[in-house]
């Protein structure tokens, strides 16, 4: 097996991400648009200051919904902290942090600021294409 396969070769760039501030419809339709379960949150300087998931949005989405309240900014709903990988992280240091916290995925970050997203879908793929060469005829000399 590889070890040397580093993030920055299975993230997706740019990530997807919503702005500081943002209206949590805005939050709902780029999560839908992107089909992914979660989204980096950035200030205007790119720096990632939140994440915020599906399930955040889920309970807000109920709990405005119901009460026909205005709706919430992605401030109120995101969590301020972020478990985020550098880009020169090895995946398989990152599948062993998979393996322990549940997020399904990661920023990726790069002297602060945001450059990707990374899933464990992707850490998944990429793990099983390099297990697959394993079994390759003439792999075990």
């Amino acid at each position: 097996m590889t070890t040397s396969m580093l993030v920055r070769d299975v993230m997706t760039s740019p990530s997807p991400m919503v702005k500081q501030g943002s209206d949590l419809g805005e939050v709902v339709k780029t999560l839908l648009k992107h089909g992914v379960f979660g989204l980096p949150v950035v200030n205007d300087l790119h720096e990632l200051v939140g994440f915020v998931s599906e399930q955040d949005c889920i309970h807000s989405v109920l709990v405005s919904s119901y009460h026909c309240e205005g709706s919430p900014s992605v401030d109120d709903v995101m969590s301020r902290e972020v478990l985020a990988v550098e880009a020169n992280s090895s995946i398989i240091d990152l599948a062993q942090q998979m393996g322990k916290n549940k997020p399904k995925s990661y920023p990726v970050t790069e002297d602060g600021k945001l450059i990707g997203l990374v899933t464990r879908s992707a850490i998944l793929e990429s793990l099983w294409d390099n297990r697959t060469s394993c079994d390759l005829p003439n792999s075990k000399l």
